[in-house]
């Protein structure tokens, strides 16, 4: 069997190697010197088996990739360096759009066009002097495509919904390798599709979405020694069960290589100073504050409140959906200390997000008042293991209060899309997928079929 597997691998790398003279970008292949490090996601925990990358120079790159791998029954799917892969990627070509990073801001409409391997801190950055911002997450160094297919649900979704609804329209590549531009006019189920479904229908290679008002900005992070974590966690509790769309709250129990174990909750808040310290007051009673950084900010550092890595290395996460943070969900929560995680933490959903907005994309709704988000960054095998089991006995701690659904973008190796959508999307969803790609050239992280 090794035999005929590496002859399939030989005969494949033959053709693909006359593709270097189609493509201005870099084609590598199994057997390359660099190939290891091409292949490798900025999660450096995910292994990505594919057949060979491709780092694109241009749409027409695209273009030509596409259609080499519908003539040759190949499959192609997209990444622009890999936060949160799903290493499903077997004989797949990995297409690598850092390349195409363009950031147009448009302050009269109000609009930005990015291209598909532009990260939100462009977007952020260019947005800032005109007082403008997209629906972004915690951390700045993600795909802000990447957030789109799979919905994104960042600090201001409470107040204005996923980032896939913001969306106005994508311009792409289609399974026969022609370059077609979808809007809700121009194609409104591919449109829908593609607001929330996933990367399984297209290959995009620019996106026009809305951009916000944003004249203030107050945000921060406050932190405590751990032994202060009940005291926090009601007071987050308390600011959370009455919160306006406008505040968003996260509380997290941290826990650093080398550092002693921290409570933080980070805050943003569409609004001014006086209103933002008027809701968070419950946590300036806690005594012991080790830092607190609230303030206005501006709108370009809005990736840095976390302070969430932005170098690559190994991270293990598993995301779930709480459907209540009562007194004994949270006592569950603070029973044991989070070793070896780096991290246990509960955002606070609702609002906007907990809505089907008319004309919206795939994405569902999240009906959830809580998300619960674990992370571990193990080194070896060992500590991979024990992160592993740790993230099981708090899930079945808290089993009680799991939905047992969660967002495509939070999905995790193993793990599939009948966790994130209700089985009519999945039916429609599916049907578009044979329809428009029959031959399954186009793969998303997550795919739609199997």
């Amino acid at each position: 069997m090794e035999k005929v597997f590496l002859t399939t691998i030989r005969g494949a790398s033959m053709t693909l190697n006359d593709l270097r003279q189609s493509i201005k970008g870099r084609v590598v292949l199994r057997g390359d010197e660099c190939f290891d490090d091409a292949r490798r996601a900025w999660n450096r925990a995910v292994d990505q088996p594919v057949l060979a990358v491709v780092e694109v120079y241009d749409a027409e790159d695209v273009a030509t990739l596409v259609t080499y791998a519908r003539q040759e029954r190949l499959t192609v799917t997209a990444q622009q360096s890999g936060h949160r892969p799903s290493g499903d990627v077997e004989g797949v070509i990995l297409l690598r759009t850092e390349r195409l990073n363009d950031v147009a801001v448009n302050p009269d409409t109000r609009t930005a066009r990015v291209g598909a391997g532009a990260m939100w801190d462009q977007v952020l950055m260019a947005g800032s002097p005109h007082e403008l911002a997209g629906l972004a997450g915690s951390s700045s160094v993600v795909s802000v495509l990447g957030s789109a297919l799979g919905g994104g649900a960042g600090w201001f979704g409470r107040k204005y919904g996923f980032a896939a609804n913001s969306v106005r329209a994508f311009d792409a590549v289609d399974a026969d390798g022609l370059p077609i531009r979808v809007t809700a006019d121009s194609d409104p189920d591919l449109f829908w599709a593609m607001r929330g479904g996933g990367g399984d229908f297209a290959m995009v290679t620019a996106m026009e979405f809305d951009l916000l008002p944003m004249p203030a900005l107050y945000g921060g992070r406050m932190l405590w020694a751990v032994d202060q974590a009940p005291r926090v966690l009601d007071a987050y509790r308390e600011i959370t069960a009455n919160a306006p769309d406008e505040l968003s709250a996260w509380f997290t129990l941290l826990h650093l290589p080398d550092s002693p174990p921290l409570v933080t909750v980070a805050a943003t808040f569409l609004g001014g100073p006086a209103e933002a310290r008027s809701l968070l007051r419950p946590l300036d009673d806690i005594d012991g504050v080790i830092a607190d950084s609230r303030c206005v900010i501006p709108v370009g550092e809005l990736g840095g409140i976390c302070a969430e890595s932005v170098d690559p290395g190994p991270e293990l996460w598993r995301t779930e959906l709480l459907t209540g943070l009562d007194d004994r969900a949270a006592q569950l929560l603070l029973a044991k200390p989070i070793d070896p995680l780096t991290s246990v933490q509960i955002r606070h959903l609702g609002g906007a997000l907990a809505v089907d907005p008319p004309g919206g994309g795939a994405v569902p709704a999240l009906a959830a008042p809580y998300m619960l988000a674990m992370l571990g960054t193990p080194r070896d095998l060992a500590a991979t293991a024990a992160v592993r089991a740790k993230m099981n006995e708090i899930t079945d701690t808290l089993g009680d209060y799991l939905t047992g659904t969660k967002p495509y973008t939070s999905l995790a190796p193993g793990e599939d899309v009948s966790l994130t959508f209700p089985e009519s999307t999945l039916v429609r969803l599916r049907a578009l997928k044979r329809s428009l790609d029959p031959h399954n050239v186009f793969r998303g992280k997550f795919p739609i079929l199997r």
